[in-house]
């Protein structure tokens, strides 16, 4: 069950209103919660006061902390609620609230995205995709909408691997859509995809039948979806096993359910080897046009300390 005591909801400064903070609010209301609300600010002036003395320096960075917080007081008052205000002085946001949430204990990092109203589409800043590479806290990167009950919770599972790391983030992901299930009043769907066939061997082997191959490949991932929905009691008529990349299928179900939520594991890869190899993750959450929870495996540590 979730049993969040402590939500980490971010502030921009730069927004109206702020998503989330509702929606931590509507998490608190639902597990009695506390939250805290994080804003992280740095003026770029102060990298030119080098002149000035160490106790001039610290007493104009903490004038601007305190003006900005007494903001943020007053921006929090108005959902007349117990939140606790924080302000932080941090020329990289991520680093603050990786920090700051290890450092609370936070169960829950909750983060607004932003909408594009050209292409009624959402877009990622660079501190998101820092926090789902980097924070071992789950993060709960949020639209402007409300989640109705009888929702649909998107769990993408990958049930054809062997590999033990990603059967046991499987079984994480498709636990926590069952305890949002409940905590919402909503729907688990779980969400699968499988690759085609390579197109390169049915060039190269004449003798080589894609249609057996692609058949072959289908049943495998429809068994072993069966046995892990079994395994959860979710009914087959919420499974959804499709051919292609997890960018295109996820996202694909998502809108066809209308989703209120999308579950997914990611391995938080970083360096030469993110941008060699990629963060499958991070490519289908850059399709999604709803809710987002990035969850990291057990034992994930993060490169921020």
């Amino acid at each position: 069950m979730i049993d969040y005591t402590n939500i980490l909801a971010v502030v921009e400064p730069e927004r109206e209103n702020q998503p989330a903070i509702s929606r931590a609010i509507e998490l608190a209301e639902k597990t009695g919660a506390k939250i805290t609300a994080l804003m992280t600010i740095y003026d770029f002036s102060y990298e030119m006061t080098t002149m000035l003395s160490g106790e001039e320096r610290e007493a104009m960075r903490q004038a601007v902390v305190n003006e900005r917080t007494a903001w943020l007081k007053e921006q929090l008052a108005v959902y007349g609620q117990p939140i606790e205000a924080t302000v932080e002085w941090n020329n990289r946001p991520y680093e603050a609230i990786i920090k700051y949430a290890l450092a609370s204990q936070a169960d829950i990092v909750v983060k607004a995205t932003r909408s594009h109203d050209d292409l009624r589409s959402v877009i990622f800043t660079p501190t998101d995709w820092h926090l789902v590479r980097k924070c071992p806290t789950p993060v709960l990167l949020v639209k402007e909408h409300d989640w109705p009950q009888d929702g649909k919770i998107v769990a993408a599972v990958n049930v054809g691997t062997e590999d033990r790391e990603h059967a046991q983030l499987n079984d994480r992901l498709t636990t926590i859509a069952q305890d949002y299930a409940k905590l919402l009043s909503g729907h688990v769907h779980l969400a699968n995809c499988y690759p085609g066939t390579p197109l390169n061997i049915a060039i190269e082997v004449p003798e080589f039948d894609p249609e057996s191959y692609n058949a072959s490949v289908k049943n495998h991932h429809l068994e072993e979806m069966e046995k892990h929905s079994s395994k959860y009691c979710i009914p087959l008529d919420n499974c959804h096993v499709k051919e292609g990349l997890p960018e295109k299928v996820i996202p694909q179900v998502a809108s066809e359910l209308d989703a209120e939520l999308v579950i997914i594991g990611t391995v938080g890869r970083v360096g030469i080897s993110a941008a060699l190899i990629g963060n499958t993750a991070e490519h289908v959450i850059d399709e999604l046009n709803c809710d987002v929870l990035a969850v990291k495996p057990e034992g994930f540590e993060s490169p921020v300390s």
